[in-house]
């Protein structure tokens, strides 16, 4: 099975490629780095492909569906721009019935980083009733400086880098962080959450939380761990009672891994739901990988870094 990556220079990218290399069962086409950008060498090796993975901008990567003619190529976006758009199917194997429509889909938008947590935290509540689709919720979402890219990197690795930098600093002050329609969406709500990321001084990780008050969960605690465990029992998200590590939760316990934790903590009154993976796993290119590995009809893990 030939692979294409268009983006490969990307941080996203490069975690894909890295993995790519270590399969014995796939062959992946490359492009010398001055023919890295020509639309018409993009173009050959994406109809050449069988799997092609765009890890561009989203602007870039609409463009770089339009160079695909040939109808068997599977897409599996990186970006933000297919998350929500028509013909597209959202690349998270463990919501409600999405492993089979990935398995048939040409077309396949990998999911946010920070909405993966809250998807998999909120969507079986929903559907199980335990949350009413008109809750009105916050997330609150730790990361790893990795998920800011190449440049994000290097600021936070710099000798003389800003003293700001280290401490956690919240972004997407504005409430209109690119996460929030698939959020909403996916998380099968009618209104999106208020949403307080921020990310922290440490390489990789991740670690999302919604808050609820008790009287806004059906049935409670023992109700929402019970949809956990009866939804997560195959997959890479797995349900766990809350790890007490000495009275604290590391948004970091996941990096190097591409499964997730969720997890249920608080008391009675005030609930506080858990999810924690890594930024670079699950939260992007663990998640790409699992998706082909679907496409492809392989056991979903192959390749992957899990437990």
């Amino acid at each position: 099975m030939k692979v294409f990556i268009d983006g490969a220079a990307g941080t996203t990218g490069l975690r894909i490629h890295e993995r790519l290399a270590k399969r014995g069962d796939l062959s992946a086409l490359t492009l010398p780095d001055d023919l890295r950008k020509d639309p018409a060498a993009r173009a050959d090796c994406m109809n050449r492909a069988d799997v092609v993975f765009l890890c561009l901008p989203d602007a870039a990567a609409v463009e770089a569906v339009e160079l695909i003619r040939n109808p068997e190529t599977v897409v599996i976006d990186t970006s933000t721009a297919h998350r929500t758009a028509e013909g597209w199917v959202y690349g998270f194997p463990e919501g409600n019935g999405q492993r089979e429509r990935i398995r048939r889909a040409k077309r396949i938008a990998n999911p946010g980083c920070h909405a993966s947590g809250f998807v998999a935290l909120v969507a079986p509540l929903v559907r199980a009733g335990v949350l009413s689709a008109d809750a009105a919720l916050t997330c609150f979402s730790l990361t790893g400086y990795s998920g800011g890219g190449k440049k994000m990197i290097a600021e936070y690795e710099a000798a003389d880098r800003d003293p700001l930098l280290a401490a956690p600093r919240e972004y997407g002050l504005s409430q209109s962080h690119k996460h929030l329609p698939e959020m909403r969406v996916y998380g099968g709500l009618n209104a999106a959450p208020v949403f307080c990321p921020i990310v922290a001084p440490f390489y990789a990780g991740m670690e999302v939380t919604v808050p609820l008050f008790g009287k806004d969960a059906v049935g409670g605690v023992e109700a929402i761990r019970s949809v956990y465990r009866e939804t997560y029992r195959a997959g890479l998200i797995r349900y766990a009672e809350a790890a007490d590590e000495n009275g604290f939760l590391s948004a970091a316990a996941f990096a190097g891994r591409d499964d997730m934790q969720v997890t249920v903590a608080g008391n009675a009154e005030r609930i506080l739901l858990i999810a924690r993976f890594d930024n670079l796993g699950k939260g992007a290119s663990g998640a790409a990988i699992q998706n082909m590995n679907l496409v492809l009809g392989l056991p979903e893990e192959t390749g992957l870094v899990l437990g």
